[in-house]
C-alpha cells in the first residue's frame, strides 16, 4: 500500500523537508492566509489591521472562542503554521513519526502547550480500521476545520480519506483540501514518484468527493500556481517547475 511507502519516504525526508521546500511552503501558507474568508470558518482572531502589540494585548485580555484545526497528513505543520494565529487548538496527524517529531519540535520552540498544538502518529484512512483506538477519544472529534495540504495525491483511496475526515468535523465544520489539478505523470526520476497514487484531481472529481463525504454544502474551489523544486540535473543544478494547484472547501451539513 502507498501508506507504507509514504511513511518510509517521509521519515527519511523529515529532518531536511523544511529547508528543501521553504519557499514553496511559504508561498502556500501565504495563499492559505489570503483565503480566510473563502475557507469560511468563524476564526478566533480576524485578519484586520491591528498591529502585533494590539493583537498580543487582545489575546492576553480576552479569552478566544474555541476554534479547532485538524491538520491531517500534517508533515512539519505547513497548514498549522498558516492558520495557528486564527485558531485556539491545532492537532496534527501524520503517518510519519519523524514528521510528527518535527511538528512537535516546532510547537515546543514556540512555547506552546500540548493542548494548543500537538501532532500524533497514525492513520485515519486505513480501510480495515475505520475507528483507530488511538483516535477514538472526544479530543479527536468536533473540529471546526479539517485540512489536508498536498496529501490527497499520496492517498490510496481519496474518497475514503474525505469521508473519514468529514466524520471528525462538528456540524457546520469545514473540510479543506489543497492539491494538484490534473497533470502529466510524475517523472520516475523524482525521489517521491513511488509515493504518488494520483496525478491531480479535476474540479468535477473533487466536488463529487466532497458531496459523497457529506461536506458538499457551499462547495467552492479556487486555482493557483506554485513553483516547486524538482531535482538536481546532471550538472547539479536545482530545477524548478510550476504546478497548478487548487484549494477546495465544503461544509458538513
Amino acid at each position: 500500500m502507498a501508506s507504507e511507502l509514504n511513511k518510509e519516504f517521509f521519515n527519511q525526508e523529515a529532518s531536511s523537508y523544511e529547508d528543501k521546500h521553504q519557499k514553496t511552503l511559504q508561498d502556500i501558507a501565504i495563499k492559505i492566509q489570503s483565503k480566510l474568508d473563502f475557507i469560511g470558518v468563524d476564526w478566533a482572531e480576524d485578519d484586520g489591521d491591528e498591529d502585533d502589540d494590539d493583537v498580543d494585548d487582545k489575546k492576553a485580555s480576552t479569552p478566544a472562542r474555541p476554534v479547532r484545526l485538524l491538520d491531517y497528513a500534517c508533515g512539519t505543520g505547513s497548514v498549522t503554521t498558516a492558520l495557528a494565529q486564527y485558531t485556539t487548538q491545532c492537532v496534527g496527524i501524520d503517518l510519519s513519526e519523524n514528521m510528527v517529531a518535527q511538528y512537535n519540535q516546532r510547537a515546543e520552540r514556540q512555547g506552546l502547550a500540548a493542548d494548543e498544538m500537538r501532532a500524533y502518529q497514525g492513520n485515519l484512512c486505513n480501510p480495515d480500521g475505520p475507528s483507530p483506538a488511538a483516535f477514538a477519544g472526544p479530543e479527536f472529534f468536533d473540529f471546526d476545520l479539517a485540512a489536508v495540504c498536498l496529501g490527497f495525491h499520496h492517498f490510496d483511496d481519496p474518497p475514503l480519506a474525505a469521508r473519514r475526515l468529514a466524520e471528525r468535523l462538528r456540524p457546520g465544520g469545514v473540510l479543506l483540501i489543497i492539491d494538484f489539478l490534473p497533470h502529466a505523470k510524475m517523472d520516475s526520476a523524482h525521489a517521491a514518484s513511488h509515493t504518488v497514487t494520483h496525478h491531480g484531481f479535476s474540479e468535477e472529481d473533487t466536488r463529487r468527493m466532497f458531496d459523497e463525504a457529506g461536506v458538499g454544502k457551499d462547495f467552492a474551489l479556487d486555482e493557483f500556481s506554485v513553483v516547486f523544486n524538482r531535482r538536481y540535473d546532471a550538472e547539479n543544478k536545482l530545477q524548478k517547475m510550476s504546478r497548478h494547484l487548487f484549494i477546495a472547501r465544503g461544509t458538513r451539513a
